[in-house]
């Protein structure tokens, strides 16, 4: 019997997402965008009407509008993406409890033992993905406003294909019987974890599509990509079997980690603090989050001229109170700083990390409470997810907020962290 597995893509998400806030921005050219003042000013996302004038994720505001003379900008709502997200989300759930995020909008899932509950009328596995597919995708449209194109297959990279090939709102099956037909003709570079790099180098020795990746000398693809060639191959095949994770199964976290570029350039004292306990904070609340620890804290660098470093302590016992974070980033940069040089970009992450489940109390609570500062912290977090980021903050965030005035993140569904496996 072969798995039943989906991949859903929500179409256009955060301009899509903006539309469903503001109706009258439906139908016209958008581009969700960074601030120019803020130096974000590049394209975020864009609406199918301004991606028809040839806007680009990644173009400068000026060249937006140079392609597209009526494109509206619109500011990133963090918040409101997460809350969306999180609604399909649960859309997801109603269905399987294997559901992996691939990012914020996309998912996959298996629903090979929700067939009989879900499609009992269907003939064969192919059959009851579509019926499942195509009741989730009409479940978000009329629940979120938002639509989503689905792929179905009997794996997960086949998935992932399925749903980038219509779009929008859209399913797409991609079955043992057909897939030669379907993917075999595709460009090799529309395989997943094929980059560009990659690609190059396939298409060096004449292998440009998916099938001919299928069907090349595998000492060859050896040659050229050591054991990931071979691995490639077995995925053009159809011979992926990687299961679809739930989020505790995920591989290990081996950082969380927040940065900004500020709208101008650092140079006192407190206009450092204040972005650096912003950081913190945010750190802190998505180690509690994670129900994690740290010992090592990092800190990065970018001076105004580009240039760029990152320095690492230790902190003498595991914590996550932003208290402890920045203490040792603020050391560090005391340390590490070059002059009164002005800083552009700070980015703080927190490494070496633990399991808070059993970890060592300090011998001398009184000049050590961080059982106390830690309950404190954690009522500040339950706070900021019932009423937003920005109910609460430090007096010396408060005093240029336009330095500090980010999203706290913790009311995100996704993990802020990087585990090994996940890097490509």
């Amino acid at each position: 019997m072969d798995r039943i597995i989906l991949h859903s893509d929500l179409n256009n998400f955060y301009a899509t997402a903006e539309m469903t806030r503001d109706a009258s921005l439906r139908g016209l050219p958008i581009a969700v965008a960074g601030d120019t003042e803020a130096r974000h000013g590049i394209v975020l996302a864009k609406s199918y009407e301004a991606k028809r004038f040839g806007v680009q994720t990644g173009d400068t505001l000026w060249q937006a509008k140079l392609k597209c003379p009526d494109i509206r900008f619109v500011p990133p709502d963090f918040e409101l993406y997460c809350r969306l997200a999180s609604k399909v989300r649960a859309i997801y759930h109603r269905y399987t409890d294997m559901v992996e995020s691939f990012g914020m909008d996309e998912c996959w899932l298996d629903v090979t033992g929700s067939q009989k509950l879900f499609a009992r009328d269907s003939t064969s596995e192919s059959e009851a993905g579509l019926m499942i597919a195509n009741e989730i995708r009409e479940r978000v449209k009329s629940e979120t406003g938002l639509t989503v194109s689905v792929g179905v297959s009997f794996n997960k990279i086949f998935a992932k294909l399925g749903s980038d090939m219509k779009k929008p709102n859209a399913v797409t099956l991609i079955s043992r019987e057909n897939f030669k037909d379907v993917v075999w003709r595709l460009p090799v570079r529309e395989l997943l974890f094929v980059g560009g790099k990659t690609e190059r180098k396939l298409t060096m020795y004449g292998i440009d599509t998916i099938g001919k990746l299928a069907t090349a000398d595998e000492k060859l693809l050896t040659l050229l990509l050591g054991k990931r060639g071979r691995d490639l191959q077995m995925t053009a095949r159809g011979l992926d079997s990687s299961p679809v994770l739930r989020r505790e199964e995920l591989p290990r976290v081996k950082s969380v980690s927040n940065g900004t570029t500020t709208y101008k350039d650092l140079s006192t004292d407190d206009e450092i603090k204040a972005v650096l306990y912003f950081l913190c904070e945010s750190v802190s609340s998505r180690l509690r989050e994670q129900h994690l620890l740290c010992r090592t804290v990092q800190l990065g660098i970018r001076e105004f001229d580009l240039y760029t470093f990152e320095r690492q302590g230790q902190l003498s016992a595991p914590s996550r109170t932003a208290e402890d974070l920045f203490a040792k980033a603020y050391s560090l940069l005391k340390l590490h700083r070059r002059g009164d040089r002005p800083i552009r970009s700070l980015t703080v992450r927190a490494t070496s990390l633990s399991d808070d489940i059993g970890s060592q109390l300090t011998m001398f609570p009184e000049t050590e409470p961080l059982g106390k500062r830690e309950e404190l912290e954690s009522c500040v977090d339950g706070l900021r997810r019932r009423y937003g980021s920005g109910i609460l903050k430090r007096g010396i965030i408060m005093w240029d907020p336009a330095l500090s005035g980010g999203d706290f993140g913790i009311d995100r569904e996704e993990t802020w962290a990087v585990a090994d496996s996940r890097l490509t």
